[in-house]
């Protein structure tokens, strides 16, 4: 667990998996998972994601993974901010305290998907660029005719990298 000036940061646990499909459910235009698909991120990737709670309730979360594919990289899956919350540069706090933890901390580049329309997650990943003076890359990854049989928006892949050495 990690603590900062206003929340407690930590990994989650199955029983949060509740509150974080609630939270999630409350900000769009985040895809809704399964609440199935949040246990088990709570569950089996505990170490690459993270909840921030005040006062015993969930304000925020982070899910991520470290791709098979591309091992070096660390990918952010969902950022969820409840309205309580924003406006406090918690989503990118968040990023930040899971970049130092151990199953992340080796990692050389953060890498995301967003649509075009998500104009939070581009200003949170607009912002990590700037807090690390780097270039932010991005070009299509699932396209919305090919990959979703045009029932979803394309998804954009947003790459930033290399990562500054960050302290153990």
């Amino acid at each position: 667990m990690e603590q900062d000036a206003e929340f407690l940061f930590r990994e989650p646990v199955a029983n949060d998996g509740p509150a974080i499909t609630a939270l999630i459910a409350a900000c769009p235009p985040l895809d809704a998972n399964s609440a199935y698909c949040n246990l088990l991120q709570c569950a089996h990737f505990a170490p690459y994601c993270l909840v921030a709670e005040r006062e015993g309730q969930v304000l925020g979360w982070v899910s991520g993974y470290r791709p098979p594919s591309d091992p070096t990289a660390f990918f952010v899956w969902q950022v969820a901010v409840s309205e309580a919350a924003r406006g406090q540069r918690l989503a990118r706090r968040m990023i930040l305290a899971l970049l130092g933890r151990a199953a992340v901390r080796d990692a050389t580049h953060l890498i995301t998907t967003i649509t075009a329309g998500n104009r939070a997650s581009w200003a949170l990943f607009e912002s990590l660029a700037r807090h690390w003076d780097l270039t932010l890359e991005s070009g299509v990854c699932f396209e919305r005719n090919t990959h979703f049989a045009g029932a979803h928006p394309t998804e954009w892949q947003a790459r930033l990298g290399p990562l500054p050495h960050r302290s153990a």
